[in-house]
């Protein structure tokens, strides 16, 4: 608790919201403990914190912005890849509580677990009554990857344009293929294929599948001529 503490800098009146939002799925099953007591419920209150967050500060962010530009950008900014990457420079993902198999095979280190554990924690300091502390740090924790997100549209929202693209010439849809997978499960390294009007039109990597995807997408998109 005094770490958590000290990453969020708000203060903790009840910590067993907090046991359970850093508590992963198998050390509850491991133990026999009733699944009310893993992350998984307090990650789905969490996410609902993080959106209501990441939604005010677009809002006011961008006030000329459409509704469905503000969903893109939110979208991708509450992404697993986004949360994984805070949670891991926090220090977060080192604090998950977990069986000893699975602590063994590294999986705190698998970008949906460290996710959920974000979530779960934002969760928790609703339920402890410290929303008004919270809403500071996510705006200090998602700003950079705001500003990256709209700066660099195209880059992340590539498989879009691309489906938009080819359905305007012959009305056919890209087709990702996964061609490769390296590293251990806790830290796979995925390469996927695009292709379009029966031809492979560009590779991409990435840590997991759908970022493998937007890479591959993107160059693509850069090929075409989409963007």
């Amino acid at each position: 608790m005094n770490e958590l503490e000290n990453i969020f800098a708000i203060s903790i009146d009840n910590p067993v919201f907090f046991k359970r939002a850093l508590t992963h799925p198998s050390y509850t099953k491991e133990n026999d403990i009733p699944y009310t007591e893993n992350y998984e419920r307090m990650e789905f209150l969490g996410d609902a914190v993080l959106k209501l967050a990441a939604s005010r500060i677009l809002f006011e962010m961008y006030p000329d912005y459409t509704e469905g530009d503000l969903s893109k950008i939110r979208s991708i900014v509450v992404s697993d890849s986004t949360l994984s990457k805070i949670a891991h420079d926090i220090g977060l993902c080192d604090l998950i509580i977990m069986a000893r198999h699975e602590a063994k095979q590294g999986i705190a280190n698998i970008e949906s677990v460290c996710a959920c554990a974000f979530e779960a924690v934002l969760g928790a300091y609703y339920m402890d009554n410290k929303l008004a502390s919270l809403i500071p740090f996510l705006e200090k924790m998602l700003m950079p990857y705001i500003k990256e997100v709209d700066k660099n549209f195209e880059k992340y929202n590539a498989k879009a344009i691309l489906q938009e693209y080819t359905q305007s010439l012959t009305k056919e849809t890209p087709v990702y293929n996964l061609v490769n997978e390296t590293g251990p499960d806790h830290n796979k390294t995925f390469e996927v294929e695009v292709s379009y009007h029966g031809r492979v039109v560009a590779k991409g990597t990435g840590k997991s599948k759908k970022e493998a995807e937007q890479h591959a997408a993107y160059d693509a998109c850069k090929i075409l001529g989409a963007i």
